[in-house]
């Protein structure tokens, strides 16, 4: 078993509404009898592209970033702190856990900084401090922190963030292990999951395009996190809800991130 105090879950809007109801239920199990205490982090993507257009916001990329203009900004945090957000509160609800939903932007939760780029992408943010007295203060009251990645800069202005590296900023602050839940049992090569991959692996499996499109800011997300203090990082099943808690007792599951070499098999 796993010995920490607490858990960074992180999990894609594409994945809310499939993951099953035996998922909450582990979520429950491992917050009351293992004593960890879960952070969940969401994104939404698929949902803020879909809403973009029913609005008829125009919305472009550069380099797999949305650009986000304050226009997109305002239908960005309406869907994920919105829409989003409360629906994984009702969830967590109707399994009796205790879930508080708010955004970086509540009591300064994440702050941020534009990331380089910003000249061609907006108001995209890098996360350079979190607030984790804050958290600490839910954590102790026994809720499950529900957090969308919007952070807050100088002068109060709102940001973008990916959702991925809001997760692992959380994850470093507390030095906390982070799983990313997904509907795919982790790193496949060849129609088999590779239970651990180090930080060569992962280049070399990225330079093959064997790790491609949304999986590469995921996989660079993780090393990047275990490079800033993090424990251990693992990409999760969510559709198969023994996962999460076979990662808390230290089984093989998904695939385990680790920046020096390891077994592969």
């Amino acid at each position: 078993m796993i010995n920490v105090s607490y858990l960074i879950i992180k999990y894609g809007g594409s994945v809310v509404d499939k993951l099953p109801s035996e998922f909450y239920q582990k979520l429950a199990v491992i917050q009351k009898y293992y004593g960890i205490k879960p952070i969940l982090v969401h994104g939404g993507g698929p949902m803020i592209s879909s809403q973009l257009k029913q609005m008829d916001v125009t919305t472009t990329f550069v380099d797999g970033l949305r650009v986000t203009t304050d226009e997109v900004l305002d239908v960005v945090e309406m869907v994920l702190s919105g829409s989003i957000n409360k629906r994984i509160v009702r969830q967590l609800h109707e399994h009796d856990i205790k879930a508080i939903g708010m955004s970086g932007v509540d009591g300064h939760l994440l702050q941020a900084e534009p990331v380089k780029e910003f000249r061609q992408i907006g108001y995209v943010g890098q996360v350079n401090q979190v607030n984790v007295s804050l958290l600490k203060t839910l954590l102790e009251q026994e809720y499950v922190p529900v957090i969308s990645p919007l952070a807050i800069g100088a002068k109060q202005q709102r940001y973008n963030v990916n959702a991925d590296t809001a997760a692992s900023a959380i994850a470093s602050a507390l030095s906390a292990p982070l799983c990313f839940i997904s509907d795919i049992p982790g790193i496949c090569v060849d129609d088999q999951v590779i239970h651990s991959a180090d930080q060569m692996t992962i280049n070399r499996l990225i330079d093959s395009q064997t790790i491609y499109g949304g999986m590469i800011p995921k996989v660079k997300a993780a090393l990047n996190a275990l490079e800033t203090g993090v424990p251990e990082v693992a990409i999760l099943d969510g559709m198969n809800p023994a996962s999460l808690e076979a990662f808390v007792n230290g089984e093989c599951c998904g695939t385990r991130i680790k920046l020096k070499e390891v077994s592969h098999v």
